[in-house]
């Protein structure tokens, strides 16, 4: 980390020595110790949040983006990818109308003819007993 070599440390626990003292050598390295245990803890704390921001930000993207296909409108991207031109759905209607001027019934006519058809049913099933 700070790239210190052996000679270096020895330099600096001879400074230590002649500057503390060989009786105070032992609460000198102990608090020292201590300081250095708090700033790597701090230091970790530090990394921990860190890395706490950066994974809340990529949920707040993946929320983003469900929430973004949840509004996701899939009949009109359907209809977009299919029909782009509406040229299918043009020719749709244009066949429902000339079958309805022939007299022919259409599929958007059917469950009315054959609510009735079900009910006519259900009478002469009624009156035959079955």
């Amino acid at each position: 980390m700070f790239d210190i070599g052996w000679q270096e440390l020895f330099l600096i626990a001879v400074v230590t020595i002649l500057v503390v003292g060989p009786r105070e050598l032992p609460r000198v390295l102990r608090t020292t110790v201590a300081g250095i245990r708090k700033v790597r803890g701090l230091a970790n704390d530090f990394h921990r949040g860190l890395d706490e921001l950066a994974r809340e930000a990529d949920l707040d993207d993946i929320r983003k983006d469900l929430e973004k296909s949840a509004i996701l409108d899939l009949e009109s991207e359907l209809k977009d990818e299919i029909d782009p031109n509406g040229e299918i759905t043009n020719s749709i209607r244009q066949l429902e109308n000339e079958m309805e001027s022939t007299g022919v019934e259409t599929d958007t006519d059917h469950p009315a003819s054959e609510e009735s058809n079900t009910a006519s049913d259900t009478k002469s099933k009624s009156a035959s007993g079955i």
